[in-house]
């Protein structure tokens, strides 16, 4: 059993600043892919951004330059440092990670924190 627990969302307001956590417990081995998703009302499911297991990232086009990922493989822990927050940013935000056993690929998804950014 994987157990992936986020931290971190709230209301802030715009051009602040929120740092989302992410731990994983439980029988997790190999950490493959760990991500950030975000999902507002009426919208599809969207990666925000990606770490892999060797530190490369990639980020959604429309939060370059103010968003950050970054990982701590000792924790088994993916964070997300969000700067210059729009209101456009206003989210449901998961995490997600993937760990790949015998060569099978499994995805674990967290519950969501909620980010409202609005003045």
């Amino acid at each position: 059993q994987v157990e992936l627990v986020e931290s971190g969302g709230g209301l802030v307001q715009p051009g602040g600043s929120l740092r989302l956590s992410c731990a994983a417990s439980g029988s997790i081995f190999n950490i493959n892919t760990m991500a950030w998703y975000r999902q507002a009302p009426r919208k599809e499911r969207e990666l925000v951004a990606r770490i892999t297991s060797g530190g490369r990232t990639n980020y959604a086009d429309s939060v370059k330059g103010r968003f950050t990922i970054s990982r701590d493989n000792a924790k088994n822990t993916v964070y997300l440092q969000m700067n210059s927050l729009k209101p456009e940013d206003t989210a449901v935000y998961y995490c997600y990670v993937s760990t790949i056993v015998a060569g099978v690929l499994y995805p674990y998804w967290g519950q969501g924190t909620q980010v409202t950014v609005s003045s």
